[in-house]
């Protein structure tokens, strides 16, 4: 039987070497590649990597089926990092998927190797707790008092753009 992942790779494969071949919006330096495929509350859930996007694909598993959308109608999908909006893929091969637009068009993105890295990215922050803003502040602020008491340069701590932006550094 082949598996939900490989069936997406040979789909996109396939749309990649007809209906997308020599299109513009096309990232020659990438392929379709399916990562991150896990099952998710019944279904399939991965990040699908082809030369004009990278998406959140979630598909039919075996008792959870997916109901199929309209171009027009979206679905909200919950996650533990935050809600979604998906819509809906209608490829006959594959049956009703719902997909979640990440990166589109691709073409800034310089390899594939780093699409790859995209996508695992995705894949892992999906599933991180959504932290309140609070929170975050909280966690900058013990960490540079603690990097302040042991006389360590704040400078070389970590911080996320979000947080250098919000002014988080300042302890403010």
């Amino acid at each position: 039987m082949i598996s939900a992942a490989d069936k997406l790779q040979a789909v996109f494969s396939h749309i990649a070497d007809t209906r997308m071949a020599g299109l513009p919006i096309c990232n020659p330096e990438l392929r379709v590649q399916v990562v991150g495929c896990r099952e998710w509350q019944g279904y399939w859930l991965s990040v699908l990597i082809t030369p004009w996007m990278i998406n959140l694909i979630l598909m039919a598993g075996e008792e959870a089926q997916l109901a199929t959308l309209s171009l027009d109608q979206k679905v909200t999908w919950e996650f533990p990092s935050g809600r979604y909006e998906f819509m809906g893929l209608n490829e006959p091969e594959l049956g009703a998927c719902h997909i979640c637009s990440l990166i589109s068009p691709v073409m800034h993105i310089e390899s594939h190797a780093d699409a790859v890295s995209i996508a695992e990215a995705a894949m892992l922050e999906l599933f991180v707790a959504e932290r309140s803003d609070a929170q975050r502040d909280a966690d900058n602020k013990a960490m540079f008092e603690a990097a302040r008491m042991q006389g360590e340069p704040i400078k070389d701590k970590q911080l996320s753009r979000r947080d250098f932006l919000r002014g988080s550094f300042l302890g403010t």
